[in-house]
């Protein structure tokens, strides 16, 4: 089942606000790679969509009782209601679900992680607290005292409004505090990071890869070469438009190497090739393809800085209603009076609306493997090393069922919504091995 409640209920823009956004604030005289285009309509500090919206994520009072609902229309009633009342934009599945979802994530952790050395958490986009929380909650009650005593907890949070959340959700348990603390900062800069840290730890992010900034690459045919796209100004100064060059830039051309694109154009027959040019002018086929340049860069600091840590990575599979065009598109959507707009061109967005995209859990590990180095050694026949990663991708239902309490979120009849609604999501864990021999 797919609904915006699955997704997001995304925030009401108020008549007084609308006059904030232009294109001014995010394209200047100089065109900009469409990541970069993204990440100014998100995370502008003034005129960004997360930095205008200090409530964007919620908090719910109160931990939701399933068992005391009847069924899926007693449950959806409830969540109504909730969003009625609050002024709050969306709440997300560790929410909803609390603590029993934080809860399996930490019991993931206790499964694997070594005590030998004091337990290290980062968490990526922390939102409202509620997964450190919870998490540290569990440790606190399932795991050996010294383990509790001895962990540490970073919250790495490029918002400050949600960094004081964080704070203070996490400061209503007071033996927390000393072992919680949050950096505002952008986890995908490497400088923030500071030395490399050779213990072993564990990295959370929840919902964070949808957010991040995407590029997009652009053939005219199936012989044409790949374009990066750039978004410029027209000459009317207000509206905006697509530049197409040459790839050039650097993450762009490690994704489109990843992602093998250019595969099929370097190993075709001549024979093949005529015949592909030959009929590339008849029908010719374009293609526009988004590309997680955002993921790349991020996961080339973590593995840089965090050689040892084990990941644990969950968002969006699947996203429906998508009307921006080419493989891996964004979902582009603002709500008003109620009810939700989705935009069919993502450069409309100037601050007014989310944007976010599927993730390819394939390529997600594809990305892991080249950041850690072991891809790389394939590709270039230098090493038959053993993968430096363990790596696997589960649906929420099977992640629940194997580390969580899934009875605790079942109502009456039967029906049980984080097992049964959130079909488009996935959990995708990597750890370390030493099978490098």
């Amino acid at each position: 089942m797919f609904t915006r409640t699955n997704l997001r209920v995304l925030p009401l823009i108020s008549l007084t606000s609308k006059a904030l956004y232009s294109t001014h604030h995010i394209v200047g005289d100089k065109p900009l790679l469409v990541r970069d285009f993204i990440h100014s309509a998100l995370y502008h500090p003034l005129h960004g969509y997360f930095s205008q919206r200090s409530r964007s994520v919620g908090v719910l009072p109160n931990t939701i009782k399933f068992n005391q609902l009847q069924g899926r229309k007693a449950y959806m009633r409830y969540l109504d209601n909730v969003y009625k009342q609050s002024d709050i934009s969306w709440f997300t599945p560790v929410e909803i679900f609390k603590p029993w979802y934080a809860h399996a994530i930490a019991e993931a952790i206790m499964r694997t992680a070594n005590f030998s050395v004091p337990l290290k958490i980062y968490e990526i986009g922390g939102g409202s607290g509620t997964c450190a929380r919870g998490i540290m909650d569990y440790i606190m009650l399932n795991a050996p005292a010294k383990v509790y005593n001895s962990m540490t907890y970073t919250s790495v949070e490029i918002s400050p409004s949600l960094a004081e959340v964080q704070k203070e959700t996490v400061g209503e348990v007071r033996s927390h505090i000393p072992k919680f603390r949050v950096e505002c900062r952008d986890a995908a800069d490497r400088s923030g990071w500071g030395d490399v840290e050779q213990q072993p730890c564990w990295v959370i992010m929840l919902e964070v890869l949808d957010n991040l900034p995407h590029d997009v690459v652009y053939s005219a045919s199936q012989i044409s070469p790949l374009m990066e796209v750039w978004v410029e100004r027209q000459h009317d100064r207000e509206s905006l438009s697509e530049l197409y060059k040459p790839l050039q830039d650097s993450l762009v051309t490690r994704c489109v190497e990843i992602l093998d694109l250019d595969k099929t154009r370097t190993t075709q027959s001549s024979a093949v090739s005529t015949l592909k040019s030959i009929w590339s002018k008849v029908y010719p086929k374009p293609r526009r393809c988004w590309l997680p340049t955002g993921c790349l860069k991020l996961l080339e600091v973590l593995h840089e800085v965090l050689p040892k840590m084990s990941l644990i990575a969950s968002d969006f599979s699947y996203l429906p209603d998508v009307k921006i065009p080419g493989e891996r598109a964004p979902l582009v959507s603002t709500k008003k009076d109620g009810s939700s707009t989705d935009y069919q061109n993502y450069m409309e967005a100037k601050g007014d609306a989310d944007i976010f995209f599927p993730t390819d859990f394939w390529l997600l590990e594809r990305i892991d493997h080249y950041c850690s180095g072991w891809l790389k050694l394939q590709d270039n026949h230098s090493s038959k090393k053993g993968k430096k990663r363990r790596t696997i991708t589960l649906e929420t239902s099977a992640f629940m069922e194997e580390f969580g309490l899934p009875t605790k979120t079942r109502t009456k009849d039967g029906y049980n919504p984080l097992l049964d609604d959130f079909k488009n999501t996935k959990f995708y864990l990597s750890v370390p091995t030493h099978n490098i021999k």
